[in-house]
């Protein structure tokens, strides 16, 4: 038996760096853009090159699982991440950051692809479905905590503060360049995270059916289906829909709104992925009650609603209305995913490593949203941020249309065969 309350914690805490690293960009978003003096559309493309490393490295990554040790692949990720993170803080420049991100970007879609199948043994299969859910909570939990670290960094160095961590971070970064200092922080931890794991004892990773990326014969036989086609663009949509709204509140709220850079930070942005946390307990209780599909369309609608609300209305009803954008997108990965998953009676391993691939959605919104902004003037993000609603629209449908082979099992009601024609 593997089962170890403390790897599982490992895990968690694997959980909170991805997303900590990974949504900073949402609060840094505009002072990068001041220091680069960079375009809306150039902004979305720093998003862009995270998010493309995952989807181009997720397949792969399944690969390396199957051949090397979860130890091994976890130290070549975080080593690659910790390089990203400090090619970045040591050259801060756009040509820089493009690259170093993808880096960054790379080492994650490892330890994603590692900590789940890890998790599933370290936690015990009867509990997976727990552990999973908790862990979607604790990565939005880490990514409502990165806003507040980032204020107090760059108000302590713009304030020259000496001794402690700030001190230090203040002789390190150039100057006017204060939210470097982050890239700094990360490098160390993602290293620290490298040790830590030399010195843990990990049990062999046996992926199971699910978790096993297939031959190529298979990947080829998938792509020649509708279904899984459409659950692509699907989880696309989601992912693009998160990140686009995530690294475009702050702007909006400054730049249609002129909100205080600070209070976007703390309020909006951070507020955005403690809805989504909020959003996570609550869909759990909801997949209890009611058929997975009426949940999607209930949140997906709520979303449009509300985000027309947000881009239309005065600033109090976007200070609120925006991060509830989180609790309305909380529940669109794991309920596509699931349905897609459900849809399909055999290659799930090669299905969720294509379905993974789907996270490229998030390197196509935020570069959209900020094209549209960049020629629509001023006031550019309020019509920008319209594109959202196309993808809220396609994960509606998918509630819509989805005819899984099972559904979820509620209270009262053992899991539903549903009819096939």
């Amino acid at each position: 038996m593997h089962r170890s309350l403390f790897k599982v914690g490992l895990i968690m805490l694997i959980f909170v760096v991805i997303s900590f690293v990974t949504n900073i960009l949402d609060p840094m978003g505009t002072d990068v853009q001041a220091s680069f003096r960079l375009t809306e559309a150039q902004v979305g493309t720093l998003a862009s090159a995270l998010f493309l490393a995952y989807a181009v490295m997720s397949i792969p990554a399944g690969l390396l699982v199957e051949r090397f040790s979860a130890k091994a692949v976890l130290m070549v990720a975080f080593l690659l991440s910790a390089a990203g993170a400090l090619a970045f803080a040591a050259r801060p420049s756009y040509a820089v950051a493009l690259p170093s991100l993808f880096v960054i970007g790379v080492g994650f879609a490892m330890l994603q692809v590692v900590i789940n199948p890890l998790l599933r043994i370290s936690g015990g299969e009867e509990h997976y479905a727990f552990f999973g859910n908790l862990s979607q909570m604790i990565f939005a939990l880490g990514s409502t905590l990165s806003p507040h670290l980032y204020v107090y960094l760059v108000s302590g160095i713009n304030g020259r503060q000496q001794g402690g961590l700030v001190g230090v971070l203040t002789r390190l970064v150039p100057e006017g360049l204060s939210w470097v200092a982050l890239y700094w922080v990360f490098a160390a931890l993602l290293a620290a995270m490298t040790v830590v794991i030399a010195c843990v004892r990990l049990p062999k990773v046996e992926l199971v059916e699910d978790e096993r990326v297939g031959s190529f014969e298979t990947i080829l036989l998938l792509l020649k289906n509708r279904t899984v086609w459409l659950y692509f663009v699907g989880i696309a949509c989601y992912v693009g829909t998160e990140q686009g709204l995530a690294t475009k509140i702050k702007p909006f709220l400054i730049n249609c709104h002129q909100v205080d850079p600070d209070l976007a930070n703390r309020v909006a942005v951070s507020g955005f992925w403690g809805a989504m946390t909020l959003g996570c307990a609550v869909g759990l209780v909801l997949l209890k009650l009611f058929d997975a599909k009426k949940i999607l369309v209930a949140f997906m609608a709520g979303g449009m609603l509300t985000l027309l609300a947000a881009l239309f209305g005065n600033r109090p009803t976007a200070l609120v209305a925006l991060p509830m954008m989180g609790f309305w997108c909380s529940v669109g990965w794991p309920l596509v995913f699931a349905l897609a998953l459900n849809s399909l009676d055999r290659h799930h391993g090669t299905f969720a490593g294509i379905l993974c691939t789907g996270i490229l959605g998030g390197a196509i919104l935020p570069p959209l949203i900020g094209l549209i902004a960049d020629h629509a003037g001023p006031m550019g993000l309020r019509y920008g941020l319209l594109a959202v609603l196309g993808t809220f629209t396609y994960l509606l449908f998918i509630g819509f249309w989805a005819n899984p082979l099972t559904s979820n099992a509620t209270l009262g009601k053992q899991d539903a065969q549903p009819e096939r024609a």
